[in-house]
């Protein structure tokens, strides 16, 4: 047990739940993409699953300390409180946290690997690199002596992982295939993703600037950040398109446009709420939105 007397209320705050379907997507979106294909494997998909919630579990611990070390906690922050920074959780007691998620992340993915490639060792170096590298941004997102959230890159990692990475990896894991036209929904899930981040940052706006955090909307100012979520949103659309064009054979696979209404409200929201309290459930409403365009889409993809 980490603490004498664990307090799951505080954990779950930690863990921060509501971004677990947003790790999701990106492996739902891969796991579509194998089946439409007629190859499937659900062992693959539960471990992939399964790796993702614990690196997306990990990423958000770290972020909690981190954050709390390097003062975006204390600066008159207007989004809800970290457990480290309020004192729930002890810096210490994160960090053993941290370094639990570390391992099971990294067992878990290595069972991926074995599952998928078997003694293919030279695709387990390659995607054990990849799976290193992933806890590192995991890790020093916020933490760690020069975090790059802090100088405006937490928009193309969460692109790179939450998109490419996510859906092209697992897809690959699945198949064994590697196909540029993929590159297309791996894009929507993760500029949708984007969107999710830059909401978290318009809303810390303040208090990221006195902490010296440089975030995308630190640098370019709410306004033209507005008119940066309207870009990730219309590009993501435009991505699943593009992609169903290229792939069309029925209909149904424009499924996913009845998501479009839902994606308009959010970025309405993001363009006229100004407090920042105000801004924080279109986080959550933006989460759902990226899970239901992905199961839309995967639905349309199997049905065509």
């Amino acid at each position: 047990m980490l603490v004498s007397s664990f307090n799951i209320k505080a954990w779950l705050t930690a863990v921060r739940l509501r971004t677990l379907p947003l790790a999701l997507s990106s492996i739902g979106m891969g796991g579509f993409l194998a089946y439409s294909v007629d190859i499937f494997n659900l062992k693959i998909l539960a471990l992939c699953a399964l790796t993702t919630v614990l690196l997306q579990i990990l990423s958000n611990l770290a972020n909690d300390y981190g954050d709390s070390q390097h003062g975006a906690d204390l600066a008159g922050r207007e989004g809800p409180v970290r457990t480290v920074q309020s004192g729930v959780i002890s810096a210490s007691t994160m960090k053993k946290a941290i370094i639990i998620f570390i391992s099971l992340s990294f067992l878990s993915g290595v069972w991926l690997l074995l599952v998928a490639f078997g003694r293919n060792y030279l695709l387990i170096g390659i995607f054990l690199l990849m799976g290193g590298f992933a806890i590192w941004a995991s890790v020093n997102y916020t933490s760690g002596s020069r975090p790059y959230g802090y100088t405006g890159f937490g928009d193309l990692s969460v692109l790179i992982f939450f998109g490419i990475v996510g859906v092209m990896g697992t897809f690959f894991l699945h198949t064994g295939l590697l196909q540029w036209q993929y590159l297309l929904p791996s894009l929507s899930c993760g500029l949708f993703a984007t969107a999710v981040l830059n909401i978290n940052n318009i809303r810390d706006i303040h208090s990221d600037k006195l902490a010296g955090k440089l975030s995308v909307p630190v640098r370019i100012g709410r306004k033209k950040a507005v008119i940066y979520h309207w870009t990730l949103l219309s590009l993501g659309i435009m991505s699943a398109v593009i992609f169903t064009l290229i792939n069309y054979q029925s209909l149904y696979q424009f499924f996913f446009l009845l998501t479009i209404p839902l994606i308009m409200v959010n970025g309405l929201a993001i363009s006229r709420k100004t407090q920042a309290m105000d801004l924080d459930p279109y986080l959550k409403q933006m989460v759902l939105s990226t899970l239901l365009f992905v199961i839309t889409f995967g639905l349309g993809l199997i049905l065509s």
